[in-house]
């Protein structure tokens, strides 16, 4: 889905003024001496740009199409049509320009750690990140199948595994602390690009839980002003089979109008079912993208 941006709105105001006749007045067509002037309001300045932490310049907002150029690289690992085939690397495919475009400058900075994306991100302008993330942000997401299979034991016992993730996506977690994903990511988990929340419908169930185990273990990526404490503070809460719940909820989430082809769905069905992925608590997690 592209996303339409505005730079700037131009508007004008013009005013007539209509003078009632009443007996004995001048004709309707002399205007008085002292008609009141109208003068239009000036016009709006343009919207602010995002001055990006790794560039000492303004980036206005991205270009698609200079930016299909310049993401060239990414296709290795994030896949063509930014659906990756490898859980270990996210799907980019539909995610917010100004997300993309803040991780760049994150990994430019080395202020989210990530050996295989620092160099990628080094060269780049911050006009550059904002090109690849609107080339991303056009794409459409792929989602995959959340897993069904029933939980034997413990206190989920009898849900199905998709549903542990799917109650705290709707519902939150409010003895663990932990608010509903949908008041930030949105209720098909596309996020929110006004405030470059991230979408996380149909990533790969892999990669969001390893990115959720290293929260909960307080990662935080940003700096001093530029931190962002949210995901560790909400993620803290959450055990490590709610984050596998959830992780497998958010793979399949998606809105019902993207929905894969009925063929696609049965090939992904068909296929060797991913084992589980392992919730990571080590320092090597953390220089995974």
């Amino acid at each position: 889905m592209k996303f339409t941006r505005i730079l700037g709105v131009a508007a004008a105001l013009a005013a007539a003024s209509v003078v009632a006749q009443e007996p004995g007045s001048a004709p309707a067509d002399t205007a008085p001496a002292d008609t009141a002037t109208v003068t239009p309001a000036a016009d709006p300045a343009p919207a602010p740009v995002s001055v990006l932490e790794s560039d000492d310049v303004t980036a206005t907002w991205g270009d698609a199409a200079a930016g299909a150029s310049k993401a060239a690289a990414c296709a290795a690992c994030h896949g063509a049509d930014g659906n990756s085939a490898d859980p270990q690397y996210p799907k980019l495919a539909g995610q917010n320009e100004r997300y993309i475009a803040r991780q760049l400058a994150l990994f430019k900075s080395g202020e989210r750690n990530s050996p295989i994306m620092m160099p990628f991100a080094a060269p780049l302008s911050a006009q550059d990140m904002r090109d690849i993330g609107a080339h991303f942000a056009g794409m459409r997401v792929v989602p995959g199948v959340a897993d069904d299979t029933e939980i034997a034991e413990g206190p989920n016992a009898g849900r199905r595994f998709f549903e542990v993730g799917q109650r705290i996506f709707l519902s939150g977690k409010p003895e663990g602390g932990v608010p509903a994903c949908l008041a930030c990511h949105g209720p098909t988990g596309a996020g929110n690009p006004g405030a470059a929340w991230p979408s996380i419908g149909g990533q790969h169930a892999g990669y969001t839980a390893a990115k959720l185990a290293e929260f909960h273990n307080g990662m935080v990526w940003g700096s001093g002003d530029r931190a962002n404490p949210i995901m560790a503070q909400v993620a803290s809460g959450l055990t490590d089979e709610e984050i596998q719940g959830l992780a497998s909820f958010l793979e399949g989430l998606h809105n019902v109008a993207d929905a894969p082809a009925a063929d696609a769905v049965a090939a992904v069905a068909a296929a060797p079912a991913e084992a589980p992925a392992a919730v990571v608590a080590d320092e090597a997690a953390a220089t995974q993208e």
